[in-house]
């Protein structure tokens, strides 16, 4: 459905044009959703930045997670999952500082000695290159809210219908161009999903101060945002 994540972004971003006249700022999540968020700003001529999140996960179950982290000092617990799991404070609290040195080490690698970009009462679009279960995407949401957006906005080119709904729960909006059954992996659907490498990712966020609109088809579908 995708040559690679640039044509995606661009697509995306066409979608999401009418945000245009809005404060928005577009956040990417590392590393694969960096360059498609890098098309949509250039679209929206918008601001660009990494959210870094890291997911509390159960070390016996790592896909359930029971929270998660962002910059910020920036955290939210879900206790009753902790408690079914019988997960004590000691061993929550050494998670969470594990993870927020992780977290402190790519917030670092990516914007290195940046500010991160001030959220507060603005329009913030979280974009990723696909979304397979959207715990992650899920987490990033809460961490933005935390941080003062004013409204959250969730825009992928691929994720599976269930997901999209499940999202629609934690995000003000959805936006996602393919929803495709059945879904397998977010790499089928394009013809190019190589990895993006770190530098590929501080090369987009170089530009992203300094993005200018470009002319976009709108012939993409209006959605309600």
């Amino acid at each position: 459905m995708f040559k690679d994540r640039a044509e995606a972004g661009r697509r995306l971003g066409t979608a999401l044009m009418q945000l245009a006249d809005e404060d928005v700022v577009v956040l990417g999540l590392p590393r694969g959703g960096v360059p498609v968020a890098r098309e949509v700003a250039r679209a929206l001529a918008a601001p660009l930045d990494v959210i870094v999140v890291r997911k509390l996960g159960l070390h016996y179950r790592p896909e359930l997670a029971m929270g998660a982290i962002g910059e910020g000092d920036v955290s939210f617990i879900d206790w009753e999952v902790v408690s079914a799991a019988g997960v004590t404070g000691a061993q929550l609290s050494r998670l969470i500082r594990r993870e927020r040195e992780v977290l402190e080490w790519k917030a670092s690698l990516f914007r290195g000695d940046r500010e991160p970009l001030d959220l507060e009462g603005r329009v913030v679009v979280i974009v990723d290159d696909g979304i397979a279960t959207g715990s992650t995407v899920k987490a990033a949401v809460r961490v933005t809210r935390a941080l003062g957006a004013d409204r959250v906005i969730v825009a992928a080119p691929i994720a599976p219908a269930d997901t999209v709904e499940d999202l629609r729960s934690v995000a003000d909006a959805v936006l996602v161009l393919e929803t495709p059954e059945p879904f397998y992996a977010i790499g089928q659907f394009y013809d190019d999903f190589s990895p993006t490498s770190d530098s590929e990712v501080l090369a987009a966020l170089g530009g992203g101060q300094s993005i200018r609109p470009r002319q976009l088809s709108m012939s993409a579908t209006a959605i309600d945002l």
